[in-house]
C-alpha cells in the first residue's frame, strides 16, 4: 500500500508536443512515449516527423504525426482540432516549437523576422491552447506547458525578435494559469538555457565549452533530454499545485554574475 496519494504516471495520457522532429521536441516526444502517454507530434518538416514518428512505433509505442507550419493561423486551429478528434482527448500541451531568427534592429530583415519569431513562438501558442481547450477541460489532469527561454530572462546582442517573443511566453504562461486557474488547468513554462539542439548546431564545440566555463554553473551545455524531463514534471498528475512557474533549465546561468 502506498504512503503517497498523488499519482506520478502519464500512462494513458494523449500529448501534444510541437516542433516535435527534433531537439527538445524530439527528446520530449520519446520521453513521453516511454512514460505511456499517445503522443501526437506536429512539426513544419514531414520528413524527420515521420522519422521520430517511426521511432516510436519501433518501441511499441502509441504516437501519430501532423505536418503543421505553425505560423498559419487557420491551419492550427484545424489540425489541433483534428488530434482531438482521431483520439479523443486531448490531456496535455506541449507548445515546444521555436525558430532563432536574429537581426538589428534597423536591418531590412529585421521586421519579417519579428513577424515570424512571433508567429512561430507566440502567436501559435495561443492559438493551440485556444483550440485544445475544449479537450483539455474534459481532461482529468489537464496540463499546458509552453517552453520559452533563458533569453526571456536576459538579452542577447541582435536577438530583440527572439527575445521580445519568448519574453511574451512567460507572459502568455503567467496570465493563462490565472485565468485558467478556477478549472484546474496549470499552466507553466520552462526557460532553457544552452542546450545542444540544431539551434546551436553552428556554435563550434570550442566556443560552446568557453561560455559554458565562464557562464554555466555546472559548466556545460545540457542535451535535449535533461529540458524533456522537467517537462515532463510539469505535467505530471502529482504537479497539481504549480501553475504559473517560468522554470530556468539552465545549469545555474541566470543565478551567475556576468
Amino acid at each position: 500500500m502506498a504512503l503517497s496519494k498523488l499519482s506520478r504516471s502519464i500512462k494513458g495520457k494523449v500529448v501534444i508536443v510541437t516542433g516535435a522532429a527534433s531537439g527538445m521536441g524530439r527528446a520530449t516526444a520519446h520521453l513521453f512515449a516511454d512514460e505511456g502517454a499517445t503522443v501526437a507530434l506536429i512539426d513544419i518538416n514531414a520528413g524527420p516527423l515521420a522519422e521520430v514518428v517511426g521511432e516510436i512505433h519501433a518501441e511499441g509505442l502509441e504516437a501519430k504525426g501532423w505536418t503543421l507550419d505553425l505560423s498559419d493561423a487557420d491551419a492550427v486551429g484545424r489540425v489541433i482540432k483534428d488530434v482531438g478528434e482521431h483520439f479523443g482527448s486531448i490531456d496535455i500541451l506541449v507548445n515546444n516549437a521555436g525558430i532563432s531568427l536574429f537581426a538589428p534592429i534597423d536591418a531590412p530583415e529585421y521586421l519579417a523576422a519579428w513577424d515570424k519569431s512571433f508567429a512561430v513562438m507566440l502567436t501559435a501558442q495561443a492559438l493551440t491552447v485556444r483550440a485544445a481547450l475544449p479537450y483539455l477541460r474534459q481532461a482529468e489532469h489537464p496540463r499546458i506547458i509552453n517552453i520559452a527561454s533563458t533569453e526571456a530572462l536576459g538579452a542577447t546582442k541582435f536577438g530583440s525578435p527572439y527575445t521580445a517573443a519568448k519574453s511574451g511566453v512567460v507572459g502568455l504562461t503567467r496570465s493563462l494559469a490565472v485565468e485558467l486557474g478556477p478549472e484546474n488547468i496549470t499552466v507553466n513554462c520552462i526557460c532553457p538555457g544552452p542546450i545542444n539542439t540544431g539551434m546551436t548546431d553552428g556554435i563550434s564545440d570550442e566556443h560552446k565549452e568557453i561560455f559554458a566555463r565562464r557562464r554555466v554553473a555546472l559548466r556545460r551545455y545540457a542535451e535535449p533530454e535533461e529540458v524533456a524531463h522537467a517537462t515532463l514534471s510539469f505535467a505530471l498528475p502529482a504537479s497539481q499545485y504549480i501553475t504559473g512557474t517560468a522554470l530556468p533549465v539552465d545549469g545555474g546561468m541566470t543565478i551567475r554574475n556576468a
